[in-house]
């Protein structure tokens, strides 16, 4: 039995929870493969808003065991304040989160760290979201971090007293300081509190599971132009979003990866620092912010918005071998008479390119083709067959542009408002 990856296709926010969340019912696991609470999975449901930072979106229903993987890192004290949360639902996340002991945890002195090295930056700044997710990330690659099994272990106070010193040595060198001496406290606490939690070698677990054929969706976070390798490098993420980071982020063989959705936005939205080539100024720009509630789901920082990227979206789709897109916010398009399609670029030298540059900062302007908007309400469409033509006619022109099927088009953020081919 294969394994199905989920994967947003842009910068991040595309609409991944709800997705998961909706097609959850068709599997046995969820499983989270990286990042960490600079993620925000939205769901919504029942009238209730939800948003989860490290707990996989598989969590509302009851028989679905969900795995946080051994390429996440994790923050046990939002961790805790999730799941404490979510008990007023009924729902004891004890009896079906599975916790990696590989996943890497954040400790109080990685968020310090991460202020110290985003302040160094001046005017660079690339938009940290400063939850501690890099300096956690170069401990685990400087080969240094603490993992969740360490706190089974006698010497773990000695462990993590080690690599704070080493950060506070690090802290004094940028001349920042910071007293993090409370987060230790709800940090030990809340260390106590995953010792409840069936910690596990979920790489044996989830191969176990491949072999007696159940369904598994490996669920990525942030999106596909962040990942540390292939993204819009130095403004990414720390962990590899891409397809390949569900290989690692789980330990699962490439020959066990099935489909692969890609999850998009009919237009599109970046926060933080970085180039975005279609990005909009003006009051397009600024309508589709509002109408799209475009606030970041972890910093609530207003999201810039733009229109779609082919170009991009083509490039990621190679890295990923997207089976199928889904397209999130249609209903965000409402109120416009026509819609704009990057299709090429225009670069500083003249050129023009249908292929992602190295450097971002090369392109001059975008290249758009326009097609025509519905200019009307999506909100009581009920099935594919009730949109009207413009709405058919756009999924239509980006398959085609996109050599991928759109198998769903989400309408609203309710799970009702989606809509399957």
């Amino acid at each position: 039995m294969a394994v199905d990856v989920l994967l947003g296709l842009q910068w991040g926010d595309e609409g991944k929870g709800k997705i998961v969340d909706y097609l959850a019912g068709k599997y046995d696991v969820v499983a989270r493969f990286q990042g960490g609470p600079n993620a925000g999975h939205t769901l919504e449901f029942d009238g209730i808003k939800h948003v989860l930072h490290q707990v996989p979106s598989g969590v509302f229903h009851p028989h679905i065991i969900n795995i946080i993987g051994n390429g996440v890192v994790l923050d046990a004290v939002i961790f805790q304040d999730e799941a404490e949360k979510l008990l007023k639902y009924d729902i004891e996340l004890t009896k079906n989160v599975y916790i990696s002991k590989k996943t890497q945890l954040i400790l109080p002195s990685h968020r310090a760290l991460d202020a110290a090295y985003e302040a160094s930056k001046g005017k660079n700044k690339i938009g940290s979201t400063l939850k501690g997710i890099g300096p956690t990330y170069q401990d685990k690659i400087g080969r240094s971090g603490l993992r969740v099994g360490d706190i089974l272990s006698d010497d773990f106070q000695a462990k993590y007293d080690a690599l704070v010193a080493k950060h506070r040595e690090i802290l004094g060198f940028y001349n920042y300081e910071e007293d993090f001496s409370e987060r230790e406290k709800e940090f030990f606490a809340s260390v106590e509190f995953l010792k409840k939690f069936k910690l596990v070698d979920s790489e044996v677990l989830i191969n176990q599971y491949i072999r007696e054929g159940k369904t598994i969706l490996a669920e990525g976070a942030q999106g596909s132009l962040l990942d540390i390798d292939y993204g819009t490098y130095p403004f990414v993420t720390s962990s590899n979003t891409t397809v390949a980071g569900a290989c690692t982020g789980l330990g699962i063989a490439p020959k066990n990866i099935g489909r692969v959705l890609g999850i998009v936005k009919a237009y599109c939205t970046r926060v933080g620092g970085g180039p975005f080539p279609t990005e909009l100024f003006d009051q397009d720009g600024e309508n589709l912010g509002v109408v799209g509630r475009e606030f970041g789901a972890t910093t609530g920082r207003k999201r810039r918005c733009g229109w779609i990227d082919l170009p991009a979206i083509k490039y990621v789709n190679d890295l990923n071998g997207t089976s199928e897109l889904m397209m999130m916010k249609t209903d965000v398009l409402d109120g416009f008479e026509t819609i704009k399609v990057c299709t090429a670029y225009k670069l500083k030298n003249g050129e023009v390119t249908e292929t992602l540059p190295y450097d971002l900062e090369d392109i001059e302007s975008p290249i758009y083709e326009e097609v025509q908007g519905w200019n009307c309400s999506l909100e009581n469409v009920k099935s594919y067959e009730e949109f009207p033509q413009e709405v058919k006619d756009y999924v239509s022109y980006l398959e085609d542009k996109l050599s991928t099927p759109i198998s769903v088009v989400s309408i609203g953020p309710d799970r009702t408002q989606t809509i399957m081919r």
